[in-house]
């Protein structure tokens, strides 16, 4: 374990200095070229963490773990979030970053970890922009650090409630100022669970697990996705008013022994952000960092 987190902070300091470069994005959600609209708008950063179990060093052998690739990408984001900073004067600079848990967790450390990492640029003046912007790399490094180490070490893995945040919670993360660009950043392997939310509508679910899935019978066979559509399977929908909003997913890791959950629970995901008319959104599955971090340049930049 102390190898592990030891790599971790490595990685994080290694990180802290790069900031993000603009790339296109393909697609037709997306707008191409730097002067898109929404590139000169504020930016107003949220980003959900999923502390469940997928986090866990001793479940996967994957190198590097998922809490490392976590981290690594976080603090991506966080310099992109920086960097939006040096594109403006201080005074002009307005933008918002936070770090949330659905349902909040129970550690005190945590919550107070993560109440370090909450940045409201509108609410400062041009020195303590200033202050911010010269240490939120570290910042960053270090409370990310405090968060799942904490969380590795306590492993009771309580999740995230990813369907509830969204159907109850989510404006938290949508400024109504039209000046600003609402972006959510959610970490989660795709498999949504929490002991909370166990609602079902006919074929619909407040959870996205591999026991429906098989239930289904959307595993190891050619007809899923017509399956889905014809079943009408899919997650709950319980509000159709976020067009304000784009959603980036993060680390989608499907079982290994069923690689083609991936292809359903992106199905799944698209038909429920489509339905909830967000805005734009993207679903990556995980993979090496660098590779990662190419996508969601091409996702904030497009």
């Amino acid at each position: 374990m102390k190898i592990y987190l030891t790599l971790c902070l490595l990685l994080l300091t290694s990180c802290v200095s790069e900031t993000p470069t603009p790339a296109p994005i393909n697609g037709p959600a997306s707008s191409k070229g730097q002067d898109a609209p929404h590139l000169k708008k504020q930016l107003n950063l949220s980003i959900l963490l999923d502390l469940s179990d997928r986090i866990d060093p001793n479940s996967s052998k994957d190198i590097p773990q998922h809490f490392e690739r976590d981290s690594i990408l976080i603090n991506y984001l966080a310099n992109f979030f920086r960097a939006q900073i040096s594109a403006q004067s201080l005074h002009a600079a307005q933008g918002k970053m936070r770090i949330i848990f659905s349902p909040n967790p129970p550690d005190a450390g945590i919550s107070k970890a993560a109440e370090q990492l909450s940045v409201d640029l509108s609410r400062l003046q041009p020195a303590e922009k200033k202050e911010i912007f010269r240490t939120l790399g570290n910042t960053i490094a270090e409370n990310i650090s405090y968060i799942y180490r904490t969380s590795i070490r306590q492993a009771s893995w309580p999740g995230s409630d990813i369907w509830r945040f969204f159907k109850n919670d989510v404006d938290i993360a949508i400024d109504p100022d039209s000046s600003y660009r609402n972006i959510l950043v959610i970490f989660t392997d795709g498999y949504l669970y929490h002991k909370d939310s166990k609602d079902t509508s006919g074929n619909r679910y407040a959870y996205l697990l591999p026991e429906l899935l098989s239930k289904y019978k959307l595993r190891n066979t050619s007809d899923w996705a017509a399956r889905i559509d014809a079943l009408d399977f899919g997650l709950i929908s319980k509000r159709a008013d976020l067009d304000q909003l784009e959603v980036l997913v993060l680390e989608i890791t499907p079982s290994a022994q069923h690689k083609n959950d991936e292809d359903v629970l992106r199905k799944v995901l698209d038909k429920w952000f489509g339905e909830m008319k967000v805005k734009r959104w993207k679903i990556l599955n995980s993979d090496l960092p660098h590779v990662t971090k190419t996508r969601i340049d091409a996702f904030l930049k497009g």
